[in-house]
């Protein structure tokens, strides 16, 4: 409108003119409108959603008191409203032609049907990962070149499909290096739990570079590439390694070692005996000599009795345990036996001249009056030996009601041995740490050297199955001992009297009370 225009009725002078209200309406639509706007922002997102929705599909009035004149255009163009070129006010008109096409076109919409999916097309949606592509348990530098990662790995990814590793050594940078280069090669994997892995198999990666990557000593990490298969390209990196500048010692990977000999002793899992691990003990602390360690590897078998029992031996620093209970998280042969075995080994590859291998119910036992120190001299040109068994009974005693079997040892008490020949019973074994790529629980396949299995007559070992889980007495059933080196039958086996181990433990007895300051009671 024009403010030229005739003047209000009411009016006293020029006032504004204001279309369709007047003054009083205008100021109450306003205070209105606020009231409204203020509780309009209090409604919830979905709310506005729908009321933006119904606003848009309304005709602007011509008396509207809000509306932009760019707010305008863009609703008369959405509703197929056209300005009229000729027009010098503001209104609008409605081409019946716009309405005409705008209502077929959202039946349209509306009548379109929803895509129809193939029932025949059928959708797999993964959740969670069953198992993991490695897990590593320890990463050790096997020599100047070498380094060895111990872990697991998901056994049908291994057993069905083909999974690899690169290896990579990122340099730290130096004042004269700043930016070095990473050197890179391939790896090699070793499977050796001989195919006993459940969910979990062991897999041990060898990475061998060609000349050692941290010459300089300023040290570096090593990164591992484990890669899902060979016709994938999809991989994990994680670093295995880390080495300090300075750390690096190569004198340590050239005898003398810190010990002759060292102890990998397998997982300890279930209710033990304190009584048999404490003689366990004490009989290879003595046997093996003041040169020796054992390494111990607690899977929840080590209670609070036990723990009494090895921490006189802890304290003096001839064993160390270490806890493990973490990899019941990941289903392996019996309590990750194997990956334990192949962690003691690289973690300790150059501690030892020899590292053995048996079982906390298995007792060494050098059958012709040698020395250790003799008969492995005998064996030096081997990387490898074996050892056999002497089987022994776990429950038989000998019948003599003037003795008090609660005072004597195990293994001073259990003297019937199995007496079957010409069977194949397991063996245990040591081996030159140094020379061996990966340990099993009775023998290495990756070992660099000759094994020899024929030392029957230099060493062998006492195997009191079982007896490390009779948590009280463990002679139950007494016999008398037979006569001229007759054979006894129990449950079936033929038994023959075997004293070696008993005339041994006086002997033990006066060493641990030494060693430790204790007897047994």
């Amino acid at each position: 409108m024009k403010n030229g225009g005739r003047k209000d009725a009411g009016g006293g002078g020029g006032g504004v003119f204001v279309p369709c209200v007047d003054i009083k309406s205008f100021v109450l639509s306003l205070a209105f409108l606020t009231v409204f706007v203020a509780l309009w922002q209090l409604q919830p997102y979905g709310s506005l959603l729908t009321a933006a929705r119904s606003t848009a599909s309304v005709s602007a009035s011509p008396c509207s008191l809000i509306a932009t004149p760019a707010a305008a255009v863009a609703t008369a163009a959405s509703a197929g409203v056209v300005r009229s070129e000729n027009s010098t006010a503001d209104t609008a008109k409605t081409t019946p032609a716009a309405v005409a096409s705008a209502v077929p076109a959202r039946s349209a919409r509306a009548a379109r049907p929803a895509r129809v999916e193939d029932p025949n097309k059928r959708e797999l949606r993964p959740y969670g990962s069953a198992a993991a592509l490695f897990v590593q348990m320890g990463a050790y530098r096997g020599g100047p070149r070498t380094f060895a990662i111990v872990g697991l790995a998901s056994k049908p990814t291994h057993v069905f499909s083909n999974p690899y590793f690169k290896c990579e050594w990122l340099p730290n940078p130096t004042a004269g290096n700043p930016s070095p280069r990473p050197v890179r090669t391939k790896a090699y994997k070793m499977l050796p739990d001989w195919g006993y892995g459940r969910v979990y198999t062991v897999v041990v990666v060898n990475c061998t570079f060609p000349s050692n990557p941290n010459a300089d000593n300023a040290g570096g990490k090593l990164l591992v590439h484990a890669y899902y298969s060979t016709t994938s390209r999809r991989y994990e990196r994680f670093v295995a390694l880390e080495e300090a500048p300075g750390s690096y010692d190569e004198s340590r990977f050239s005898p003398p070692f810190p010990y002759d000999y060292l102890y990998c002793g397998s997982s300890l899992y279930g209710n033990l005996s304190a009584s048999r691990m404490r003689e366990w003990v004490a009989y290879h602390a003595h046997f093996f000599g003041p040169r020796s360690h054992f390494v111990f590897h607690d899977a929840g078998g080590i209670s609070p009795e036990v723990k009494a029992v090895l921490d006189p031996w802890v304290r003096a620093g001839r064993l160390t345990v270490q806890d493990i209970r973490a990899q019941a998280e990941y289903d392996g042969y019996y309590y990750n036996q194997f990956l334990v075995v192949n962690d003691c080994l690289h973690r300790y590859r150059h501690a030892a001249n020899w590292t053995f291998f048996f079982d906390v119910d298995e007792y060494i036992y050098l059958p012709n009056g040698q020395t250790l120190d003799q008969v492995l001299g005998k064996l030096s040109g081997y990387s490898q030996f074996t050892i056999e068994q002497n089987p022994m009974s776990s429950k038989l005693c000998v019948q003599d009601p003037s003795k008090d079997y609660s005072r004597e040892w195990g293994f001073e008490k259990l003297v019937f041995r199995n007496s079957i020949t010409k069977v194949r019973r397991d063996r245990k074994y040591a081996i030159q740490a140094r020379n061996a790529y990966s340990a099993g629980v009775h023998m290495s396949q990756n070992v660099y050297g000759r094994t020899t299995h024929k030392t029957e007559s230099l060493i062998r070992y006492y195997h009191y199955h079982n007896s490390i889980n009779v948590m009280g007495e463990p002679c139950r059933e007494f016999v008398p001992v037979p006569v001229n080196g007759s054979k006894l039958m129990f449950e079936g086996i033929p038994y023959v009297y075997d004293d070696n181990m008993k005339r041994l433990a006086g002997q033990i007895k006066r060493f641990e009370k030494e060693a430790i300051g204790s007897a047994h009671t």
